[in-house]
């Protein structure tokens, strides 16, 4: 059932954020950064997979991911739910019984074998998904899966991730360029606003999780990683 009483989108919020700090999802090390696929170096890090073990929090959050959908988009903008490959696919599957949709989910590639499907299930053309991800950086990897959907016929006006990093001025750009509107529940500003209520660190660590919110890039320059982020 849908907790409606969460709503608000500062509640949902602050709500996941802490959520993902008790379930230890989300880390912040200044001193020794992470480095991420990207290459970029990071002193935050995120694990949304976590999700999936704690059933109360993932149950929270998915009722949160449905408010936000039936409030922002509407009750009847979609003919079914797609989640991308892997991550995107659980997700997927709760967030459609939740909105009672049918769900199919996209490969990153064609399979290569058999019929070489690139998307899973049932989706007849003209059909209005919504791709949802458990989270997006600056939206690479979700418009490969809004891609696929495009040219196999479907319509993507709406994409959802649970998390946002929300700190890259390109990510916004090529959501409004690629025509999609991204909702999401809770970004890293979140995390950092509950990590300085509940005193988790050191405010030497938190101005400097802080300074790489505000220039993600140039903080990871200065720290031995990449200056551009490919897109």
């Amino acid at each position: 059932m849908i907790q409606t009483t969460f709503s608000e989108r500062g509640v949902m919020a602050e709500l996941m954020a802490k959520m993902l700090w008790e379930i230890s999802a989300v880390h912040f090390s200044a001193d020794k950064p992470y480095k991420l696929s990207s290459g970029m170096m990071s002193p935050v890090y995120i694990d949304c997979r976590k999700l999936l073990s704690y059933p109360r929090v993932r149950s929270a959050i998915m009722d949160f991911a449905a408010a936000t959908i039936l409030r922002d988009a509407g009750f009847e903008k979609f003919d079914c739910i797609a989640g991308g490959e892997t991550a995107g696919i659980p997700f997927a599957a709760i967030l459609a019984e939740r909105l009672s949709l049918p769900m199919i989910y996209v490969r990153k590639a064609p399979k290569g074998h058999g019929r070489n499907a690139q998307i899973e299930g049932h989706m007849p053309e003209g059909s209005r998904v919504l791709v949802i991800e458990d989270l997006t950086t600056a939206g690479g990897s979700m418009f490969k899966f809004i891609d696929a959907i495009r040219a196999a016929g479907g319509i993507v006006d709406h994409g959802i991730a649970l998390f946002y990093y929300d700190i890259f001025d390109a990510g916004a750009l090529r959501f409004k360029e690629g025509g999609v509107r991204l909702h999401h529940i809770a970004t890293w500003r979140n995390v950092l606003a509950v990590a300085r209520e509940q005193k988790l660190f050191d405010e030497s660590t938190l101005s400097e999780v802080e300074a790489f919110l505000d220039a993600p890039l140039a903080w990871s320059g200065r720290n031995g990683g990449v200056t551009e982020l490919s897109l």
